[in-house]
């Protein structure tokens, strides 16, 4: 998405980038970043929490409307979770919790079978 920002920019078409890989999406050098710091896959918002998804898409609205500078990073001061350990905790495997990742996958496929029929 990054490259393809870029790309639009240099064609005149004013983009934001919401993203949660900073690294990445800095390097590739976009006109402008919206950068929450939430795990890879959602980086508009915590899944069923609209305020946090209305203010990260205001963050981004108002950079679009108000930046002028290239390459411009704006992070949003929202975390993840309470206790801000997403980071060790966001789809971890361990002895300790591998049985029940198991039984709680071993239900949604029962449910998802029953829902084919």
């Amino acid at each position: 998405m990054s490259l393809v920002a870029r790309t639009l920019e240099e064609n005149g078409i004013a983009t934001v980038v919401i993203g949660s890989a900073k690294d990445i999406v800095e390097h590739c050098g976009v006109a402008r970043f919206v950068f929450t710091d939430f795990p890879l896959g959602n980086p508009c918002g915590r899944p069923d929490d609209l305020a946090s998804q209305q203010l990260i898409m205001t963050a981004a609205l108002k950079m679009l409307e108000e930046t002028t500078i290239p390459g411009t990073t704006v992070q949003t001061p929202l975390a993840f979770d309470e206790h801000g350990q997403w980071k060790t905790d966001f789809m971890y495997v361990g002895d300790d919790n591998r049985a029940a990742l198991l039984a709680a996958g071993d239900r949604r496929r029962a449910e998802q079978a029953t829902a084919r029929v």
